[in-house]
């Protein structure tokens, strides 16, 4: 279990200050993640990568010439915000644009995406990219749907590779979705990671078993079977893989493949030679060619004890790619020539941006804007009460990161809206500083959702009127429809939706029919408390949880029963003193 932390809450942050102090001659810290030190080489693609933390070697150990320019690094097994993803991709643009890539989680497809968009506003041509290499997460005909883990590497790696070549974004990107499109992992598991701070693992492994077709979020296997012997286990492995070649590999004979045995966190080094001993013997066997194989963690799970293999289907374009010099703390193979940086103007992180003086709301909207922070204040102390029980529930068939992401954002945003509340600033401009402040701090798909809920409060209730029953109804109704553009969740998905849709509807049908707002907010909270409870009899058709549906019958998403619990809590916040009739 992970034993070495502090406050569990802080726990990334600390783990990133110290890797950099560690390697200072590869990598600087700037607002986010991290950069390599000597800056992007003049007119080079930037390939930006990142994800949660919890996974060292990935995502800050990889950045370096010839792999990463910036690792965007967020909360313990959350997405980083798309703000700190903006902010690695700006201080590592050189001039010709930037690739981020990611896996493909559905808080990271968020944030990047999030984070791209404003790039491109903003005149720094972006593009984006997920892998998805794990076949255990999803069927062959929804490849789109699969998890990245260890493929990440050789498919950043292709990337980099591309770019320090002097490829010009488009190829650099064409490249990345190559090498993906070629590469496969599957992995097993004999016991679960323990959070910081937690108690007990992710998920447990009966004795004389294993978990089958793993994560690398803590999630358990698709499956269970007898824990094999190590040769066993390279069998599983290689035969797994060869079953699906890609399209164009027709047959393994004949066929150079890069070659990934891959720890997780407790599998020790002399135990992965062991087991690779007999998978090259099987890959030989085959009539595969391995070239230059990689056998150590580089995409683990905190202390799983687990392995993935991962195979990348080279051609005459990847292989020199995959055997092209790179130079990071985790990952060095050849030499690596001396590069020209870019102009320090193009690769430094340009200085915070100064805000603008903070708008001042009417007489009306101030008093609004103090129940807003009222309410933010009462939401972060039921956060922080039921934090560990959110963690546990999301652990069932997730990772278990909602209950410390959800306590991480909750701060932020109260602290946040205080701040403006106290600065004469009214509702709407309150709700949108705790919108940013939460979906930054909190990163994960939990964080880029409350963003959009509360900004898209912030927008209706304004700064300048009283807000009126209606009014946050309205608001209300308008942070349900977004949430489903923004996340593309469905009600009967099993998520945070499953409790938002009903609360929003029953919210406007009570104050349509001319309730009170505290009296309207109490029946939507009973409605949203009854639909939280009835997502424990649905399978999850969204997110990490979604391989393990199975699993969490029975418990319910632990998205929606925060939702509940903050729309209850914020009730008692309320006063009728914010309505106008």
């Amino acid at each position: 279990m992970t034993r070495l932390f502090n406050d569990p809450a802080d726990f990334a942050d600390e783990a990133l200050a110290g890797f950099v102090a560690a390697h200072r001659r590869w990598v600087r810290p700037v607002t986010g993640g991290v950069v390599r030190a000597g800056g992007t080489p003049a007119g080079q693609v930037a390939v930006v990568i990142g994800g949660g933390s919890g996974h060292y070697p990935a995502f800050s150990g990889l950045v370096g010439a010839g792999l990463a320019h910036g690792a965007a690094v967020g909360n313990v097994f959350a997405s980083p915000s798309a703000q700190q993803v903006r902010s690695v991709a700006r201080a590592a643009h050189g001039g010709a644009g930037v690739l981020l890539m990611y896996g493909n989680y559905a808080g990271d497809v968020l944030h990047f995406g999030q984070a791209a968009d404003r790039l491109n506003a903003e005149g720094v041509p972006t593009a984006t990219f997920a892998v998805t290499d794990d076949i255990s997460s999803a069927p062959a005909d929804q490849s789109a749907k699969r998890r990245g883990i260890a493929g990440d590497l050789p498919v950043f790696k292709a990337a980099a590779a591309a770019a320090e070549a002097g490829q010009p974004l488009e190829e650099v990107a064409r490249i990345a979705a190559h090498a993906n499109a070629r590469t496969r992992s599957f992995g097993i598991a004999f016991s679960g990671c323990t959070l910081p701070g937690a108690d007990e693992p992710l998920f447990t492994v009966p004795a004389g078993r294993m978990a089958v077709g793993l994560g690398i979020h803590g999630e358990p296997g698709i499956g269970e079977a007898i824990l094999p012997t190590a040769d066993e286990a390279a069998e599983l492995l290689v035969a797994g893989l060869l079953k699906e070649l890609p399209q164009g590999v027709t047959a393994p004979e004949g066929q150079r493949a890069a070659v990934i045995l891959n720890g997780l966190g407790s599998v020790k080094y002399e135990e992965l030679f062991v087991v690779y001993r007999r998978v090259s013997q099987l890959l030989e066997e085959a009539g595969v060619t391995v070239v230059e194989p990689e056998v150590g963690e580089l995409v683990t799970s905190f202390d799983m004890a687990g392995v993935s293999l991962t195979l990348t289907w080279l051609d005459a374009q990847l292989e020199p790619l995959w055997t092209a010099p790179a130079d990071t703390p985790a990952l060095r193979k050849g030499a690596v020539a001396p590069a020209v940086a870019a102009p320090a103007a193009a690769v430094t992180e340009s200085a915070p941006e100064t805000e603008d003086a903070l708008p001042q709301g009417t007489a009306d909207s101030r008093a609004a804007a103090v129940t807003a922070a009222a309410a933010l204040r009462a939401v972060a102390a039921t956060v922080a009460e039921h934090a560990d029980e959110l963690g546990r529930i999301d652990a069932v068939a997730g990772d278990g990161d909602h209950g410390i992401g959800m306590l991480r954002g909750a701060t932020a945003a109260d602290a946040a809206a205080r701040d403006a509340a106290e600065r004469g600033a009214g509702a709407g401009t309150v709700l949108h500083r705790a919108a940013d402040a939460w979906a930054d701090r909190a990163g994960g798909t939990s964080g880029a959702l409350w963003g959009t809920i509360l900004h898209a409060l912030g927008d209706a209730l304004g700064d300048e009127h009283r807000p009126t029953a209606a009014g946050v109804a309205a608001g209300v109704t308008r942070a349900s429809e977004e949430v489903r553009r923004v996340g593309g969740a469905r009600v009967g998905d099993k998520t945070m939706v499953d409790v938002l849709v009903p609360f929003a509807d029953t919210l406007a049908a009570a104050t349509g029919t001319g309730d009170r707002l505290t009296a309207a907010w109490d029946r939507a909270a009973t409605a949203a408390a009854e639909a939280a409870a009835a997502t424990a009899d649905l399978l999850p058709q969204m997110g990490r949880a979604r391989p393990h549906a199975e699993k969490s019958l029975g418990t319910p998403d632990a998205g929606a029963h925060s939702l509940a619990l903050i729309v209850r809590a914020v009730h008692g916040a309320l006063s009728d003193t914010t309505e106008e009739h």
